[in-house]
């Protein structure tokens, strides 16, 4: 069993903290996905697991030993750079069979593992190549290929996708999840992109600040995030969030959106309660709303600003008072500037988020 545990892990340049007290356990064979925008801390605790960072506080334990003060080479780990990191002056077999030459292995066992590591890549005919002669995605298939021939306990990934086209991303992100299950080994991802995040990983944590916000499954992430800035990262659009008064209406507890009343789900209904009379905020999904362009019953008012259209979708941003809202709409779904709208809310589908501190409202129980 190869789990990855960090215990109160930190590690700061300078004044700046770029992990702080990070503590994280991947399970044996899981693809964990670090998930944050630029700056959040993500590849600097990818680079403290590898052994490429030394940390200031806390310890790092791969399966049953502390790794916390062993270099890069005695961890059993093994790293694919956002950079692809190649050997311009080797054949992609010399660079493919590189950590295997550093470890004396036989070089007939190296010439199998090699080859078994390009055909699971899909680069077995170019062997005799060097990485000029290659496309960016051939290249990061050869540093993927380096990282699994010396079978490591763990996989690390620096957004290996960055630097490839966005239809080659999208076939290389599949072929990564089926290699990584394949091989059954545990990996750790680091990227800043969400579809990426939710598309290849069994848990993702999110991170900002050099904190891990939340992990969780994608679906739970999605649904229920931890705090404002989760939902506001995670989604294509992402979640809105829109001003509201906690407030009852014939006996019903709920919200007040201007002049709408929105009925809470009832397993939000004891924490509501608690709060009646102060503001908060309502998280809606973009595809949480059917939206009407004449007016219905137990609908909210607003006007649409612009449409944009992607194909099998619409996405229409709103005016809802004083705020800016996203929904989708089917593509065949007319609507013209300043027009009014309806928005037909999934009450069941809505969140609520305290406003002063931003994070969830949790249903009671």
């Amino acid at each position: 069993m190869v789990e990855v545990k960090l215990e109160n892990v930190s590690k700061s340049f300078g004044k700046v903290k770029a992990v702080n007290k990070v503590n994280m356990l991947v399970k044996h064979g899981e693809f964990l996905v670090l998930l944050g925008p630029s700056g959040c801390g993500k590849t600097t605790t990818l680079r403290c697991i590898a052994g490429l960072e030394q940390v200031d506080e806390g310890r790092i334990f791969i399966g049953d030993e502390d790794v916390t003060n062993l270099p890069p080479a005695k961890r059993g780990v093994s790293m694919v750079f956002q950079s692809y990191a190649v050997f311009p002056h080797m054949t992609v077999f010399d660079n493919i069979a590189f950590g295997l030459k550093l470890r004396k292995v036989p070089a007939d066992h190296i010439k199998k593992k090699v080859k078994e590591a390009a055909e699971l890549l899909r680069i077995g005919d170019l062997l005799d190549r060097y990485p000029h002669q290659l496309s960016g995605g051939q290249r990061q298939r050869v540093a993927v290929a380096r990282a699994i021939t010396v079978e490591p306990k763990v996989l690390l990934m620096d957004e290996p996708l960055s630097n490839v086209d966005a239809l080659l991303r999208l076939q290389m992100r599949a072929e990564l999840k089926l290699l990584q299950r394949k091989l059954g080994a545990t990996t750790i991802y680091v990227t800043h992109d969400q579809v990426e995040a939710m598309s290849i990983g069994d848990r993702i944590a999110v991170m900002k600040d050099g904190k891990i916000i939340q992990c969780d499954k994608p679906m739970e992430i999605y649904e229920n995030p931890a705090d404002v800035f989760v939902g506001g990262f995670i989604g294509t659009p992402p979640m809105n969030f829109i001003d509201a008064v906690v407030c009852k209406a014939n006996g019903k507890i709920g919200v007040k959106i201007d002049e709408f009343f929105l009925e809470a789900p009832q397993f939000f209904a004891k924490e509501l309660e608690k709060r009646e009379g102060k503001e908060i905020l309502v998280g809606i999904r973009p595809e949480n709303v059917e939206v009407e362009n004449k007016p219905v019953k137990n609908a909210l008012e607003a006007k649409n600003l612009i449409a944009e259209m992607l194909g099998s979708n619409k996405i229409i941003t709103v005016q809802i008072g004083e705020k800016i809202a996203k929904f989708v709409v089917p593509p065949d779904f007319e609507i013209e500037p300043d027009e009014k709208v309806w928005l037909k809310i999934e009450k069941e589908k809505v969140r609520f988020m305290d406003k002063s501190t931003g994070k969830a409202i949790l249903p009671a129980g």
